[in-house]
């Protein structure tokens, strides 16, 4: 800590995205030379009980139930929201308006409105922001963006992908509450459309530049459920299944799918690019390599090779372990930390901004607008 600025830091939450942010925020100075410390200072929840426990086990130096009192506290330099998406904007953006830097869980708002009222209020305050779409920081992703940026794979043609689960299939499974909040329209504001789609436009806009167009469809497979809260059967408002067709505004098409109800896949994230010169795929399952195709190469020994992104010359890898040696989900949280508080010192800020976030929320909403008129649909400005 010798030499390095202190990073007050309250973060919102404790369920599974509160963990990997503390754990992030903990690990990121003992491998990455920062020129900030990141001081765990408060966590917020609303369960006291589960709170303190919480905050013992991560080395929290206290405790709120009231995130408004956490965002008026003097000693927070930085509020960190990773609570369910339906408390993102009004915690933001009162973050904000009380000069705190702010770091927000995908997606950014419920729908591009919100989204756009928090990207107004951070700028408007002129604090640091950012938000946690953490497969920009998959070492091989990264990897796959600097073979783009530097036109090994010439002009782009085509770009798919795709993100399958299949955790929500039984008809017997209720909506809301705690552990099921993402089935609730209301809290969620949208189902996978939001959830998952979200990490693969985000990512798509990153490597392949802005979305013009979509044209898509959703299903809602089971139409009812028990609601935690209500005890009530219920409709659901929530997407189980979404696909889209669009156009790049650089020419490229490109196919998205997202669902929960393909049986087998936990969490099956794919991307694939093909270009004039050269194509490359991405699997979450086998994060650390990306396959390639190289057309260019010499004619009896082209074909797809795989390359395992571990080398210390790999982005981020010389902050690991020895080549060959692996790492993980956590990391790219870890990664985006280091970035976040790397930019802060330059006076820069790191990317995905909340600008960037609502770009992603913009194409969500046509895509799911496509989804009602069945027509071809451009995201907002």
């Amino acid at each position: 800590m010798i030499g390095r600025k202190t990073l007050n830091i309250g973060v919102v939450g404790y369920g599974f995205m509160g963990r990997t942010h503390s754990n992030a925020f903990l690990q990121a100075p003992r491998f990455f030379d920062l020129p900030y410390q990141p001081v765990l200072k408060a966590v917020c929840a609303r369960n006291s009980e589960r709170l303190k426990s919480f905050a013992n086990t991560w080395g929290y130096e206290s405790a709120e139930t009231d995130w408004r009192k956490l965002v008026e506290r003097a000693d927070i330099d930085l509020i960190d929201i990773a609570s369910p998406n339906d408390t993102h904007a009004e915690i933001a953006i009162a973050a904000a308006r009380a000069g705190k830097m702010v770091m927000c869980e995908k997606p950014l708002g419920r729908n591009a409105a919100e989204a756009k009222a928090m990207t107004e209020a951070v700028e408007s305050a002129n604090v640091a922001n950012m938000v946690w779409y953490n497969y920009r920081r998959v070492p091989a992703v990264v990897l796959l963006k600097h073979l783009i940026d530097d036109g090994r794979l010439g002009r782009i043609f085509h770009y798919r992908a795709k993100f399958l689960q299949d955790w929500t299939i039984s008809q017997d499974l209720p909506q809301g509450g705690e552990g099921l909040w993402r089935l609730d329209v209301s809290v969620a504001g949208s189902g996978v459309t939001g959830d998952l789609l979200a990490h693969t436009i985000d990512t798509a806009m990153w490597l392949n530049g802005p979305i013009a167009e979509v044209s898509a469809m959703t299903e809602t497979f089971v139409k009812q459920r028990k609601h935690n809260l209500t005890g009530q059967v219920e409709p659901v408002g929530i997407d189980d299944a979404s696909a889209f067709l669009c156009r790049f505004q650089n020419g490229s098409l490109a196919t998205f799918e997202a669902t929960r109800y393909a049986r087998g896949h936990k969490a099956l994230y794919t991307l694939e690019i093909n270009g004039e010169h050269a194509s490359a795929m991405w699997d979450l399952h086998d994060l650390h390599r990306i396959q390639f195709f190289d057309h260019r190469d010499e004619g009896q020994l082209r074909g797809w090779r795989s390359i395992h992104v571990t080398d210390s010359d790999h982005p981020y890898m010389r902050r690991w372990w020895v080549p060959g040696l692996q790492i993980g989900y956590e990391h790219t949280f870890i990664h985006q930390a280091a970035d976040f508080l790397e930019a802060l010192s330059e006076g820069k800020q790191a990317a995905p901004t909340f600008r960037d976030g609502l770009a992603t929320d913009l194409v969500t909403d046509a895509v799911l607008e496509s989804a009602k008129t069945r027509q071809w649909e451009a995201p907002c400005t």
